[in-house]
C-alpha cells in the first residue's frame, strides 16, 4: 500500500489496484484525452528500484489529476479520497456528535455522520445557528490547534476531499479542534453578512476575539471607543470602527523563519488585504515591517520533507515532523524577481490563503459576486462555479519500501529564474510546471502598480 499525504498530513493508504480503479472511472467519465497516463501493470514482482519508480509515477499522476480544474474538482476524485480516508482510519459510518467552536469559544454541537464531508458539516453548523443559506458560503470550517493561552493556531481550511470528523479524531489529540470563521478577505463583504442577525453575531464575536488576541492593532483611544460600543452592544458600529484598524480581517500565523531580508530571520506573518505582512526581527534585534502584495507574486509553491518510513525501522528518533516551506517569487521592482521563503508548519495554510485571495480578486475582476464563488448543490451532486476555490495541494506518496532513507526532499532547491523562464523551460533545475501555483492575478500587473 502507498501512504498518501495531503497538506503535509497522512490522509489515507491505498493500493495500486484502487488507484487503477479510480483512473478507469475518471477515463469513463471524462475521456482518455483528459485524464493523464497511468503507470502500467507489471506481470512479475517489482524490484525495489521498480517499486520506487512506480511510487514516483503514481505521485505525479495524483498531482496531475488534483491540479486539473475539472478532474481535481470532480466528485469521483474527491469521494475516492474521502472513502479511502475513512477506510484507512477504520472509522465506521455512524451518527456522532461533533463539536465546532465559534471565535468566542462557544461550542456548537451538531449531530452528523462520520462519513459527512466538509460541505455537509458546514451546512449542519449553519442550520443549528440559523444562518441563512445565502450566507453559508461566507464562512468555512478550519482545523485549529488550541494554544496554552486559549488562542488558536490555524492548521488548515477543511477541504472537500476530507471528512471533518475523521480528520480531527484521527489526530488523537484534544488540542485539535474545528472552528467556524469567515472565509473572505475583502471587508466590503461584511455588509452582506451584517444584514442578518446571526451573521452579525458571528462577525462581531470574531472581531472581539481578534482584538483580544492582539491580531488587530488598537491604541488606547480606540480601545476606549471600542469598549464603550461594546457596553452599548452596538455591534455594527463596533465592527465599523474595527474595519478602520490595522490588521482588521487578517489571519495571524505563529512565529516562524524567513530568508528575507537575510537567511534565518524570525518573522511573524499575517495574511489579509491581498498581502502577506511580515514583521521581521533582524539579527540586531530590530523589528522591520513590510508587505508582499499577492498581485506581485508570480507564483508560489509549498515543498515538504516527508518521513518516508513506517514504524521503527526509521533512523530518526521519536516522531519525525514534516518540515514545510512556502516559497513565492516576487516582483521586487520592474525587472527583478526574487524568491522569498517562509519555513513554517503552517505553510499549507499560508498557501490556501494566497489561493483564496487570488480567487476572490479574479471573481471581482470578472464582475462575479462572492456568492457565486461558493459551491452549490445540484441534484445532490456538488458542482463548482466561477472559481476553482480549493487550493490544489498535490498529494505526496510515501514509498512502501521500508529500507529507503527516512527523509526525502521532494523538490530541488528553488533558484531565481527569469520572468518568463518557468513555463517554457525544459531545464531540470527550473521549477516544473506542475510544482507551483501560477498566479493569474499577477498577469494583469502594469507598471503603474509598481
Amino acid at each position: 500500500a502507498y501512504n498518501i499525504h495531503v497538506n503535509g498530513v497522512l490522509h489515507c493508504r491505498v493500493r495500486y489496484s484502487q488507484l487503477l480503479g479510480l483512473h478507469e472511472q475518471l477515463r469513463k467519465e471524462y475521456g482518455a484525452n483528459v485524464v493523464p497516463a497511468f503507470p502500467p501493470k507489471k506481470i512479475f514482482t517489482l524490484t525495489p528500484a521498480e517499486v520506487e519508480q512506480r511510487r514516483e509515477q503514481l505521485e505525479k499522476y495524483m498531482q496531475a489529476v488534483r491540479q486539473d480544474p475539472t478532474l481535481g474538482a470532480s466528485e469521483t476524485f474527491n469521494s475516492f479520497l474521502r472513502k479511502a480516508q475513512q477506510e484507512t482510519q477504520q472509522i465506521p459510518t455512524e451518527e456522532v456528535v461533533l463539536e465546532v467552536l465559534l471565535s468566542n469559544g462557544q461550542k456548537v454541537k451538531v449531530t452528523i455522520l462520520t462519513s459527512d464531508q466538509t460541505e455537509d458539516v458546514l451546512e449542519a453548523v449553519a442550520s443549528k445557528l440559523d444562518l441563512p443559506d445565502d450566507l453559508v458560503g461566507y464562512f468555512s470550517l478550519f482545523l485549529v490547534r488550541e494554544t496554552k493561552d486559549g488562542a488558536f493556531s490555524f492548521v488548515r481550511k477543511l477541504q472537500e476531499f476530507e471528512l471533518p470528523y475523521v480528520s480531527v479524531t484521527s489526530l488523537h489529540n484534544p488540542e485539535f479542534r474545528i472552528i467556524l470563521r469567515k472565509s473572505y478577505w475583502d471587508s466590503s463583504y461584511d455588509d452582506d453578512v451584517m444584514e442578518h442577525r446571526v451573521g452579525l453575531n458571528l462577525l462581531y464575536a470574531q472581531t472581539v476575539s481578534d482584538i483580544e488576541h492582539g491580531w488587530i492593532l488598537v491604541n488606547k483611544e480606540q480601545h476606549r471607543q471600542l469598549k464603550s460600543l461594546q457596553e452599548k452592544v452596538s455591534k455594527k458600529e463596533f465592527i465599523r470602527l474595527a474595519q478602520t484598524l490595522k490588521y482588521y480581517g487578517y489571519l495571524k500565523f505563529d512565529p516562524c523563519i524567513t530568508d528575507f531580508p537575510e537567511k534565518g530571520c524570525h518573522v511573524v506573518v499575517s495574511a489579509g488585504n491581498n498581502e502577506l505582512n511580515f514583521q521581521v526581527q533582524l539579527p540586531n534585534e530590530q523589528i522591520k515591517e513590510g508587505s508582499f502584495k499577492v498581485t506581485r507574486m508570480r507564483c508560489w509553491r509549498v515543498t515538504s520533507s516527508v518521513p518516508m518510513s513506517n514504524g521503527p525501522s526509521g533512523s530518526s528518533p521519536g516522531k519525525s515532523e514534516v518540515k514545510l516551506e512556502l516559497a513565492f517569487e516576487y516582483l521586487m521592482s520592474k525587472d527583478r524577481l526574487q524568491w522569498v521563503t517562509i519555513t513554517s508548519p503552517q505553510a499549507i495554510m499560508l498557501s490556501i490563503c494566497l489561493q483564496s485571495m487570488v480567487d476572490e480578486l479574479m471573481v471581482k475582476k470578472s464582475g462575479g459576486s462572492i456568492r457565486k464563488m461558493f459551491r452549490r448543490r445540484l441534484n445532490g451532486a456538488l458542482r463548482r462555479s466561477d472559481s476553482q476555490q480549493a487550493v490544489k495541494s498535490p498529494p505526496l506518496l510515501d514509498s512502501p519500501d521500508a529500507s529507503r532513507e527516512p527523509m526525502a526532499k521532494l523538490s530541488s532547491k528553488l533558484t531565481s529564474v527569469s520572468l518568463r523562464g518557468i513555463s517554457h523551460s525544459s531545464s531540470a533545475n527550473d521549477v516544473g510546471a506542475n510544482d507551483f501555483h501560477g498566479n493569474y492575478a499577477f498577469e494583469g500587473i502594469g507598471d503603474e502598480d509598481l
